[in-house]
């Protein structure tokens, strides 16, 4: 009876260190080995045989993660306050300097993204980041990519998700935008003024150029108040007839 229980034991204590052995790593994963604390090499994907008490395996993932940046204070250049929120898109490229270089490269990652999300921005006016979004996306990946290099980490894309602003800052850039709008429209009827001025200087030039011009335009504009049915019409009265009217000097 003993005997049968002691080999019992011996077939569960060979099936649990089996078990233990046998490691399967999807496509995506890799593992990290080290043997009696020092790094051997990396495996997977697929079937992967560990040495029990010898060997220990940590697992990294190697599809492209998504860490979203709280949103941080950002003082402008200009000295404007505001709150911006981002998303970061980055993958492991070397796991085992993700492993052994850095203690947690999620955490690490997360924590570099805010400083040099409120690093970048700070140099920017507020206009910069209202307008050149784009550009600056691109200036805080290459940054972060730079730093991470050293960990085995790729920063694919940085993406500002909001600017966020206090409601006076708010009603100051309406302010703003309407004078500008108010601008626009007083150069723009300053131009059609001066364009005119320049037209009508030409239709003089041409209607002096003729006696009888000036007396048909005179008609034209009568037959047009006419046609209207107004009960008033005031007619032009050419200074060549009031000359002819003055009396004239005696000799």
């Amino acid at each position: 009876m003993g005997f049968e229980i002691s080999f019992v034991f011996i077939i569960a204590v060979l099936i649990a260190l089996l078990v233990s052995t046998i490691r399967i790593l999807r496509e995506y994963e890799r593992g990290v080995v080290f043997q009696l604390g020092r790094f051997w090499k990396v495996k997977g994907p697929g079937l992967i045989l560990l040495i029990p008490g010898l060997q220990q395996m940590v697992k990294v993932e190697l599809r492209t993660l998504v860490l979203d940046v709280p949103s941080q204070d950002v003082i402008s250049r200009d000295n404007v306050s505001v709150k911006v929120n981002a998303v970061v898109y980055y993958r492991v490229v070397d796991p085992q300097r993700a492993i052994i270089q850095v203690e947690d490269y999620h955490s690490a990652t997360s924590q570099l993204a805010q400083t040099t999300l409120r690093a970048v921005l700070g140099k920017h006016d507020l206009d910069d980041m209202l307008a050149e979004r784009e550009q600056l996306n691109e200036d805080i990946q290459q940054v972060l990519d730079a730093q991470t290099d050293a960990w085995g980490i790729k920063v694919a894309n940085v993406e500002i998700k909001h600017v966020d602003l206090d409601e006076s800052m708010v009603r100051a850039i309406a302010r703003q935008a309407e004078a500008e709008r108010e601008r626009r429209a007083k150069v723009i009827h300053a131009e059609g003024e001066l364009q005119a001025s320049e037209k009508l200087m030409q239709a003089a030039e041409m209607l002096g150029r003729q006696s009888g011009a000036m007396q048909l335009r005179y008609m034209q504009t009568l037959a047009g108040i006419a046609g209207e049915k107004n009960s008033t019409i005031v007619f032009p009265l050419p200074i060549e007839l009031l000359q002819a009217l003055k009396p004239k000097d005696k000799v």
